[in-house]
């Protein structure tokens, strides 16, 4: 493993077996002390140029509050026994900008001891580093005093070198399996090594607390500690091509690495990972931190999809004609350029690479010595943009402008300072009416940099690390590596089931969507020709062509019988025929809401129809949204997967083009005026069959307060379809039950008033079976 990594030194504790109790022995002594507080810590200045030096409201209680809790925790550490000379006193507070939610806790800095202010200076400092800009204008507020006393434990110091005094003498030898084959090696007792012995590898060394292989090639040191300094020799003919690290080295070819390969892969997705999981941290809407409504992913310079975590997969395909819009955009003639400072905010789903208007795109460049090496982006599903209802997913919108504030271009942070004036300015003068959640908008765009900002700094680790070679010709070949996988796929298909495929689908409202897919056996080329689909319609199911990009995605990667990257190379062998003004590549002033969260699921449906690869899930996110004046709610609800030829269909989950997670029932009930009434399995829902189709779910919801409340869905007429022999799933149903309680079915789309004591409940359908019954 070592050697793969390229790692040349593995150092082995004599404690190893035992490292973590050992270490425990040696920790330090900690007792903290913390209260919460209320406090101005640091006034901005009117024309918003800094803090005013001259004002310090917290100065006469902040160091009283901060010795008292110190005083408490040194006396804690007394008692257990430790000298009052002993002991270390931190002082922490924990500070945040007026009208933000994330606090980060600053300890007192020797650096700027005797300045003015010096916590200020380090929040600052700290707040760009994790988010990538500065607030300005804005007041700086202390949220708790912290203080934390400590008794430093033992610090291990670097034993002396030791000359060599060669080899031990061996114990034995045993028969032993390396990547050679059999082989007999010599066997050492830990116990008799002495400083200075030497042991080549492979060999096996005993101690009564654990056992250690040592490779082949490699070579053991005994220290002065009697601790293991193993080197690893490097892999055979292994070039050595880091670079750009300032040295005039010469240049080689590099070779794809089948290992290297598999570890790019996986540092690319760890590197989007840690941005989501940056970006939950930090933001604050429900839709974000609880349900993960967002996706991050790299890119290439030109906008090429690298990685992604494996988030939302609607989201994906379409970021990246996002990135690639906005960096056409800002180049073109007449525009300010990109610089080093800049983070873009784009939403609008036909002109910009959107998905629909809720899904806001952040996108941020990474610049290397003056040069844009990658991007990094998120989108997040906002709660509400606007737009004539609350959650601004209307089930009846017909234009794009009635579903919320559309962004075309716009740099939501400019010379590392965020544009909250601007932004603010987009999301609240709307004609339909703005933004119900500012707040929630604010600090989730806010999150949505920071998180773009982490990923930047992962990136340029992974330069320093490997080189600027290494790391852009990687991406390139983890692209290749999936072109190749998708080609190979395809012409496996042709060659058992022929070179043309076909299916067709509809929506409940009669909307064809037809497919036909050309595959050149030889290359491995595919037209998907989606000619007969319906035209765009009076509604909101339209789909941008971005949409469309990512269902294809989305499902050739989950035909490729192997572990790789969903990236831009997928969609390498493949030709997009969609016809204009078709619900799949509408005009750009039509509603297109439901067509990111409806008409996509029913795209991946018929493909994988094509594809013979299973039966129908449920094809529907089941979209549910409440609200008033004040607050928008939005969730995505479950259903049943569809069955396949070795599988039964899972059921009560997300499929397909969502990957979302439902509100927990505790933080649904806390954060909004609902009861959650019933949430559970739709028994029966799913197709029969050889192998049988997931079943959908049940979930009422009653409002606290009087609310509107919508739901916009499908396969409420047509079943999802089964296959091979298998029963469709069951349709789904959505019912208002009114205070007497009767029961009235209010179809697939509707918006409307809810009042106390009524409730609505959502009967999600189930997938379809596979296989004729037994």
């Amino acid at each position: 493993m070592a050697r793969a990594l390229g790692i040349t030194k593995v150092y082995v504790h004599r404690y190893g077996g035992i490292l973590s109790a050992y270490g425990l022995s040696m920790a330090d002594a900690v007792v903290e002390e913390q209260e919460p507080a209320k406090e101005v810590y640091a006034v901005a200045k009117d024309d918003a140029s800094g803090f005013d030096e001259d004002q310090d409201p917290s100065a006469s209680t902040r160091e009283v509050r901060l010795e008292q809790q110190a005083e408490k925790a040194r006396s804690s550490l007394m008692k257990q026994g430790y000298s009052e000379e002993s002991i270390v006193i931190e002082k922490y507070l924990n500070m945040r900008y007026e009208g933000t939610d994330n606090a980060i806790m600053i300890k007192e800095s020797k650096h700027y001891a005797g300045a003015k202010l010096p916590y200020a200076k380090t929040f600052v400092e700290q707040y760009h580093r994790e988010f990538g800009f500065e607030l300005e204008g804005r007041d700086i507020l202390i949220d708790d005093f912290r203080v934390r006393a400590l008794v430093p434990g033992a610090t291990p110091t670097l034993p002396p070198k030791v000359p060599p005094i060669g080899p031990p003498p061996a114990s034995g030898s045993t028969r032993a399996y390396f990547e050679r084959g059999w082989e007999t090696v010599s066997t050492y007792d830990f116990d008799d090594l002495k400083p200075g012995h030497e042991i080549k590898g492979p060999a096996v060394l005993f101690q009564s607390i654990s056992t250690i292989v040592l490779e082949i090639d490699c070579t053991a040191h005994v220290t002065a500690e009697g601790d293991l300094d193993i080197n690893v020799a490097p892999k055979k003919n292994d070039d050595d091509t880091k670079s750009d690290r300032g040295s005039e080295e010469e240049k080689v070819e590099i070779k794809e690495d089948p290992v290297q390969l598999s570890i790019y892969a996986h540092r690319f997705m760890g590197i989007a990972e840690q941005m989501g999981r940056t970006l939950a941290r930090t933001a604050i809407s429900v839709n974000i931190k609880e349900r993960l409504d967002f996706s991050c992913a790299l890119f290439t310079s030109d906008g090429g999809l690298v990685a992604n975590a494996p988030h939302i997969p609607v989201h994906l395909g379409a970021m990246q004609s996002a990135v690639r819009f906005q960096v056409e955009y800002w180049n073109s003639e007449g525009r300010e350029g990109i610089k080093e400072g800049d983070v873009f905010v784009a939403n609008h789903p036909q002109l910009a690479g959107g998905s629909h208007l809720p899904d806001i795109t952040v996108i941020t460049p990474v610049f290397h010595q003056g040069n844009i090496l990658f991007f990094v982006a998120s989108r997040g599903h906002h709660s509400d943009i606007g737009g004539i209802s609350p959650g601004s997913m209307p089930p009846h919108s017909t234009t794009l402008e009635e579903e919320g504030c559309a962004i075309i271009a716009f740099k939501l942070v400019k010379d590392g300072k965020f544009q909250e004036a601007g932004i603010t300015d987009i999301l609240v003068n709307q004609k339909h009416g703005g933004t119900r959640n500012l707040k929630d908008n604010l600090s989730d765009l806010r999150a949505q940099v920071a998180a773009n900002n982490s990923g930047i700094r992962l990136l340029h680790s992974l330069v320093n690390e490997n080189g600027l070679e290494n790391v852009e010709a990687y991406m390139h070949f983890i692209q290749h590596n999936a072109e190749m996988a998708v080609r190979n796929m395809l012409k496996s298909f042709a060659s058992t089931h022929g070179a043309r495929a076909s299916a067709i689908d509809y929506l409940d409202d009669g909307s064809p969507i037809q497919l036909t897919i050309d595959i050149d056996p030889e290359t491995g080329n595919a037209c998907f020709d989606f000619e007969g689909t319906g035209p765009q319609i009076l509604g909101n199911l339209n789909a941008p062509p971005a949409v469309t990009y990512s269902a294809v995605i989305y499902s050739l990667r989950s035909l490729v019988g192997q572990d790789i990257p969903l990236n831009q190379g997928c969609l390498a062998p493949i030709e997009f025929k969609i016809p204009p003004f078709s619900l799949l590549n509408p005009s750009d002033d039509v509603g297109v809401v439901g067509g990111n969260v409806l008409t996509s699921q029913r795209v991946v449906d018929v493909v994988l129809k094509a594809f013979k690869a299973c039966a129908a899930s449920q094809g529907c996110m089941n979209n549910l949204t409440f609200g008033d004046d004040r607050f928008g709610y939005y969730e995505t609800i479950a259903g049943g997967a569809g069955a396949g030829p070795t599988w039964d269909g899972r059921s009560g989950v997300h499929t397909h083009c969502t990957n979302t997670r439902i509100t927990d029932p505790e933080i649904l009930e806390r954060r909004y005026p609902v009861l959650l009434r019933r949430f559970g399995l739709r028994t029966g829902s799913g197709g029969a069959g050889m192998h049988k189709g997931g079943d959908g779910v049940i979930r009422e919801i009653e409002p606290l307060r009087p609310l509107t409340m919508s739901i916009l869905s499908e396969r409420r007429c047509l079943r999802p379809y089964g296959m091979a022999g298998g029963e469709g799933g069951k349709t789904g149903r959505n019912l208002l039950i009114k205070k007497g309680g009767i029961a009235l079915n209010i179809g697939a789309k509707r918006s409307g008033p809810i009042d106390v004591g009524e409730s609505l409940v959502i009967e999600s359908p189930g997938g379809g079976g596979y296989g004729n019954v037994m």
